[in-house]
């Protein structure tokens, strides 16, 4: 299986995350892809190669344009105000307030943020740009005919919203990789979020159509982030409805029950008989995770990995979470092992 990385990825390497009211070393941090590519390597899985340049119009096609021009200039808007930190809203456009993007860059901030986690650093846009291109890249590979595909992004991708970031997330990579595959002739995608979060960003993105089946495996939204979507009873909206499945879990979800809940979302992608799979790829939902609270064990992995293989659909694995840092690389590349002696 063919690795798409760059290590442009390098360019967003933030020092601060608000996480239990104290300002601490971000979880999502260069180190994680250093492990997983250095895993990858060392396994054989396959060749690794450089991203293409796909351009700035595929993020155009999923996201609103003034976020992602907003995303360009943020961290340079924020320095010219002489702001000392790292850029982090502190205020949003909450219930009963206007929805009007404000001038000031502390009022964009908080307009296209979903949580205060992220902060935008130098080189946040250029690494999420790279991020991107990888997705794209790994898009593009299934079109020329590979079977499955890795596409090792950073930052992850799978909490950007149509016009918000949040999560470690500013462009939505699978679903920016769902729409190549579409504008390019294929015709129905199914996106399975394994991530332990609700890929909220990826469901609003397709919430109304039906040419996207997205179906997430996650913790309980009253228990996790991103808490305010990713209920059973969100099945999307419109000509989209029935195309969104969750699958929210509670916490010391062990491998049987998530496992099972797994099995049925296989069923649902092959009653749908999409052209392509693409999986949101996170390996947070290991028992020792820091920020997440499932009890997948490392061989758990493998197992699943070769359950997706058996759709027998061209495959691309976008990477999105996973804060055990030492054991990250193990864990994704168990998953890529066991799609492909399954395959």
């Amino acid at each position: 299986m063919e690795t798409i990385f760059t290590e442009r990825h390098t360019f967003r390497n933030s020092k601060t995350e608000l996480y239990g009211g104290e300002l601490v070393e971000p979880f999502e941090r260069p180190s994680r892809a250093q492990y997983i590519i250095d895993r990858v390597r060392n396994a054989g899985l396959g060749p690794v190669s450089e991203p293409d340049e796909f351009g700035i119009e595929p993020i155009y096609a999923i996201h609103d344009k003034g976020f992602i021009d907003f995303l360009q200039v943020a961290w340079t808007d924020w320095q010219s105000e002489g702001f000392k930190g790292e850029a982090m809203p502190t205020v949003w456009p909450a219930r009963r307030m206007t929805q009007r993007i404000p001038t000031h860059i502390e009022g964009r901030l908080g307009y296209y943020a979903l949580a205060v986690e992220t902060t935008i650093s130098d080189g946040t846009w250029e690494a999420a740009y790279a991020s991107a291109q990888v997705a794209l890249t790994g898009a593009q590979r299934l079109n020329e005919g590979a079977s499955a595909v890795f596409s090792l992004c950073r930052p992850p991708g799978h909490h950007a919203a149509i016009d918000m970031y949040g999560g470690y997330c500013f462009i939505n990579n699978a679903a920016v990789a769902a729409q190549h595959l579409l504008d390019t002739g294929r015709k129905r995608i199914a996106i399975l979020d394994v991530d332990f979060h609700h890929g909220n960003g990826t469901q609003d993105i397709f919430d109304t159509r039906d040419d996207v089946l997205f179906i997430s495996l996650h913790g309980d939204p009253m228990d996790a982030f991103p808490h305010f979507l990713g209920h059973a009873d969100e099945t999307g909206n419109g000509a989209g409805k029935g195309y969104t499945v969750n699958y929210p879990m509670p916490p010391d979800t062990n491998f049987p029950t998530w496992r099972a809940a797994l099995i049925k979302a296989l069923a649902q992608i092959a009653e749908y008989a999409p052209d392509a799979l693409i999986v949101s790829l996170g390996v947070d939902t290991f028992e020792t995770d820091p920020i997440s609270f499932f009890k997948l064990k490392s061989d758990d992995f493998t197992t699943y990995g070769a359950d997706i293989a058996t759709l027998n659909l061209p495959t691309l694995f976008v990477m999105e979470g996973g804060y055990d840092i030492a054991e990250i690389g193990v864990n994704t590349v168990n998953v890529l092992q066991g799609f492909e002696s399954a395959s």
